[in-house]
């Protein structure tokens, strides 16, 4: 345990689940967005997100979070200023999805380039969050750890490539968790890889090259 789990965030906000919690769900998007322009997201939300959004301020907690912004940030009370300033489109949508978390999130994400995306996860209680789901692909990450997400064909060997350059070229790194989905045999997979302490720089470069990986990106401790 630490002090961030008995007092709670740093946060602008009445609710730490709604809207610093908020706030580390739409960082995760940021980090996918990964620098490239953003030109519309549409935000599902469910259970008590959905009931509540706009009294406890997840609706600027997420766009918030989503263009960069932290849970202390006092940018958060202007959020869908900022984003209709930046030509940002939003559409809040409320949904029931079946068996997710009360306060469950999925941001659907189109870029200028034309590029797209999206990502579910729930705010579960004092600002922390679980993801459990990348581009419809399931995952399991809280975001307290460095994360790096491969997206990948599903082809023999790529994982063994994967962990055998983390292991043989930056031997000081240290898996603490690795998670495995994949849409289908042989189809679109990503792997999920939570490490201990700071990537090198070039670790993200050296995995987009190994063949079969389409991506790979890094999501920093948030």
């Amino acid at each position: 345990m630490n002090v961030f789990d008995i007092i709670g965030p740093v946060m602008i906000g009445p609710s730490s689940s709604h809207t610093a919690g908020a706030v580390r769900l739409g960082r995760v998007v940021n980090k996918l967005i990964d620098r490239r322009t953003l030109k519309r997201v549409e935000i599902t939300l469910s259970g008590s997100f959905a009931q509540t959004y706009k009294g406890h301020g997840t609706d600027r907690a997420l766009l918030a979070g989503i263009m960069g912004y932290h849970s202390y940030s006092p940018e958060i009370r202007d959020a869908l200023a900022i984003a209709k300033d930046r030509g940002i489109e939003y559409t809040f949508i409320k949904e029931d999805i079946k068996g997710a978390h009360p306060n469950t999130a999925r941001i659907r994400y189109f870029l200028e380039d034309g590029g797209e995306g999206s990502m579910q996860g729930a705010s579960v209680g004092g600002g922390n969050i679980l993801v459990n789901q990348i581009d419809g692909m399931n995952v399991n990450f809280n975001g307290e750890n460095n994360t790096i997400l491969v997206t990948h064909q599903d082809k023999p060997g790529v994982i063994a490539a994967v962990t055998q350059l983390m292991h043989w070229e930056y031997a000081d790194l240290n898996i603490s968790n690795f998670h495995l989905s994949r849409q289908s045999k042989g189809g679109e997979a990503i792997m999920t890889i939570e490490i201990d302490g700071q990537p090198p720089e070039n670790l993200i470069p050296a995995i987009r090259k190994i063949q079969y990986v389409s991506n790979a990106i890094l999501i920093r401790r948030i």
